[in-house]
């Protein structure tokens, strides 16, 4: 006869298994804080981006409120960023800006979360909506700290996604052209001289309006598009495009002071 029954038996066996288990389970580890973030730091350092972000996390669970919790919380955000992790790098600057609004740090905060979104801007064949995103933030860079150092390279991102912006409109514009919609590709090549006019891409566009509109067969509208071009850029290819088009129906470039074109032009809108 056994010395245990055999349902006894299998109860401590179960045990015996469930103890081996639990002994190779990580353990939480209480440390001081200091320990922490330079574990984070170093991590960093060594261009382990997704193990600091993790590590600057522990920081704030195990420590939420000293005063390196705040700095592990924005820290976090930017190692989540450079493992090109933006999901959490947003949402790190995010509660870094509500919870912590007033510290001395909140600008470069506003910055990562800007440049979390301008590093996801995809190219003008795919949605634009993140390159929106982006460019409300960085817009919220420069006017809100307009004399910090994070503004200036803002600037200059927001002329960058701007005329990404434009690319966009102008690549759908170039498609509905080629289709023959032309008063919707004119639509497009409209938001690009109206909304984009500082841009790479108006001369282009101004030249497309010519080519829609002689298209459509309104002569004076092409010549106004043709005008305004030739005008702010003489010497641009597509103004030499331009005038082709025209001399081809024996038309010169004038503008039409009336045009919705010359309006927007002149800032009469």
């Amino acid at each position: 006869m056994p010395l245990f029954p055999l349902r006894t038996l299998s109860f401590i066996v179960a045990m015996v298994v469930l103890g081996a288990c639990a002994d190779t389970q990580p353990k939480y580890v209480e440390k001081p804080v200091g320990i922490l973030y330079n574990d984070a730091m170093d991590k960093l350092a060594e261009g382990e981006y997704f193990e600091a972000a993790r590590a600057f996390d522990e920081v704030e669970r195990q420590h939420p409120y000293s005063s390196w919790a705040i700095k592990a919380k924005l820290m976090s955000s930017f190692a989540y960023q450079q493992a090109s992790r933006y999901d959490e790098a947003i949402l790190a600057a995010r509660r870094f800006i509500e919870l912590h609004p007033g510290n001395a740090d909140i600008a470069y905060a506003y910055y990562l979360l800007a440049i979390a979104y301008y590093e996801q801007i995809q190219d003008v064949g795919r949605d634009q909506k993140v390159t929106q995103l982006a460019l409300g933030a960085l817009d919220e860079v420069v006017r809100r700290f307009p004399n910090s150092e994070y503004a200036r390279d803002a600037r200059l991102k927001v002329d960058l996604t701007r005329d990404h912006l434009a690319g966009k409109e102008m690549a759908v514009g170039r498609y509905y052209l080629k289709r023959g919609s032309f008063v919707a590709a004119i639509n497009r090549f409209r938001a690009v001289i109206e909304r984009f006019q500082s841009t790479t891409h108006v001369p282009e566009a101004l030249h497309r309006l010519t080519e829609a509109y002689l298209a459509l067969g309104v002569a004076e509208e092409a010549q106004t598009a043709a005008a305004v071009l030739g005008h702010n850029f003489p010497n641009s290819e597509w103004y030499e495009d331009a005038y082709g088009l025209l001399r081809g129906r024996n038309l010169e470039p004038k503008e039409d002071k009336g045009s919705w074109i010359s309006r927007i032009w002149r800032g009469v809108f």
